[in-house]
């Protein structure tokens, strides 16, 4: 029998319902635990804005711009130190320790550096906010909070690179612990030191990013000893090798992240000068775009670990040259997760001022803009939210191919060169206020989302018609 008719009846099946369930369940397995550690984790941020938006629009409006500059610096980190894991993935196949050690020490190196100069930038970016054209009392303060949490930016991006390693070598069991703790944590904290209480001052506003940075430095070290107490980590964190200077791993860790971290700073910078643009229409468009922006933020986690689940598969689909199945795994990455941002969807067009009195009080009298401001978002959102899914989830599988390069390029086409142009025309231009802004952030996405789909197909058809050809991807059967 040759091995052309063999496979074709394997694909044959493997194309059936069996597959698909059978790889859902796959998908899902290790799609979910990354889900939950991403809820908890976003749920830090989701306190400080619930909290916050119990202060006034003012102080929620400053907040948000300051989280707003943080989040976008943290991702560009995070993007850096993101290859650690797939490096590490590769070094644990091969058995190789002592490049583990050293992929561990180059990612805390590039955390380090990054950490500083952003920490710089944003104690320095005052007077840049205020020439873009935001409020200047909404920047006095946001300056205030920053000053607070710059600092945090260290130990937030150490514990980034702990998390990529301990994923890296698929132990990412203690993250959702850890994360999950930091909420409670962050929910005493920021009540004790807004208010006040056991015999502490009354911080107010800037006892929300004292507590932040509290608790990165807490989750950080909390990480640290789980590791040492974990029979199968602690050799790697105590190993010589990850207290050691390894230029290869360290160019290693520089060359594939550097595409990822242009990535995800090409998108988090995109909302970030939407986010301006709103800003310069008025403090309550920029309070209710902070609000807003969480609210699709705690979705998107969804999409984040769909995109994790399916990227890793599609790895070992190419390890093997299974072109096939990665194609179909990124299919099906993306089926599921347009299927649950469609049920959130419907939540959204339900219920939308229930979900946004959760994040900001109705109350009071003052809020009473913001809030219909965020519900008309909302509604936007239900549509948005699918798109931001699918462009999220096609970063994710076109680096499981093996391009980190490709996602970047096509962020500054769909993000830069229509989205932003489209946000600012229908909402400065044509005057549609937030409401346009919002519209045009939602074209960007659809756009981003079906030329990274469009790329992702033509790559792994490629690729599979190039291993097609090769002798050693069929050989003969006996």
């Amino acid at each position: 029998m040759s091995s052309t008719r063999t496979t074709g009846t394997t694909d044959a099946a493997e194309n059936g319902v069996g597959w698909w369930v059978k790889n859902s369940r796959a998908l899902l397995s290790l799609a979910f635990p990354l889900i939950l550690t991403n809820f908890a984790y976003v749920a830090l941020t989701t306190v400080d804005i619930v909290m916050l938006g119990r202060l006034g629009a003012v102080e929620i409006a400053a907040a948000g711009l300051a989280i707003a500059l943080f989040n976008q610096l943290r991702t560009t980190g995070t993007g850096l130190v993101t290859g650690v894991s797939n490096l590490v993935a590769e070094a644990r196949v091969r058995e190789d320790r002592e490049r583990i050690g050293a992929l561990l020490f180059a990612g805390f190196f590039w955390a380090t550096v990054c950490g500083v100069v952003f920490c710089a930038v944003l104690l320095l970016i005052g007077p840049l906010l205020i020439l873009l054209g935001q409020d200047p009392k909404v920047v006095d303060k946001a300056g205030d909070f920053l000053t607070v949490l710059a600092p945090g930016m260290l130990p937030c991006l150490w514990f980034q690179n702990l998390r990529h390693f301990t994923t890296g070598l698929k132990r990412p069991g203690p993250l959702l612990a850890i994360t999950l703790a930091s909420v409670g944590v962050t929910i005493g904290l920021n009540y004790v030191l807004i208010y006040g209480k056991f015999g502490l001052p009354e911080f107010g506003f800037v006892g929300v990013a004292i507590a932040t940075v509290t608790v990165f430095l807490l989750s950080f070290l909390a990480f640290v000893a789980v590791i040492l107490r974990d029979r199968v980590l602690r050799p790697y964190l105590v190993a010589p090798d990850a207290r050691r200077w390894n230029g290869d791993a360290v160019r290693s860790v520089w060359r594939l992240g550097l595409p990822i971290s242009g990535t995800y700073a090409s998108e988090a910078g995109f909302f970030s000068v939407l986010t301006l643009i709103i800003g310069s229409l008025g403090v309550n468009a920029l309070a209710a775009q902070t609000v807003l922006n969480q609210i699709v933020y705690i979705v998107f986690m969804i999409s984040a670990g769909l995109s994790h689940a399916a990227s890793i598969h599609i790895s070992e689909a190419d390890g093997v040259n299974d072109y096939a199945a990665a194609r179909r795994t990124g299919l099906l990455g993306t089926a599921w997760g347009v299927i649950a941002t469609l049920v959130i969807a419907v939540l959204y067009l339900a219920i939308p001022n229930p979900i946004v009195s959760l994040f900001i009080s109705a109350e009071h009298a003052d809020n009473a803009d913001i809030v219909a401001l965020t519900v008309t978002g909302l509604l936007i959102a239900a549509l948005m939210q699918v798109f931001d899914a699918t462009q999220n989830i096609g970063n994710g599988i076109l680096r499981g191919i093996g391009d980190t390069a490709g996602p970047f390029r096509i962020s500054l086409v769909g993000y830069w060169l229509i989205g932003l142009p489209a946000g600012y025309l229908l909402g400065v231009s044509a005057d549609f206020g937030v409401e346009g802004v919002w519209i045009g952030q939602t074209i960007g996405l659809a756009a981003t989302a079906t030329i990274l789909l469009v790329a992702f197909l033509r790559r792994v058809d490629r690729l599979h018609r190039a291993a097609s050809g090769a002798p050693v991807t069929e050989p003969e059967s006996p």
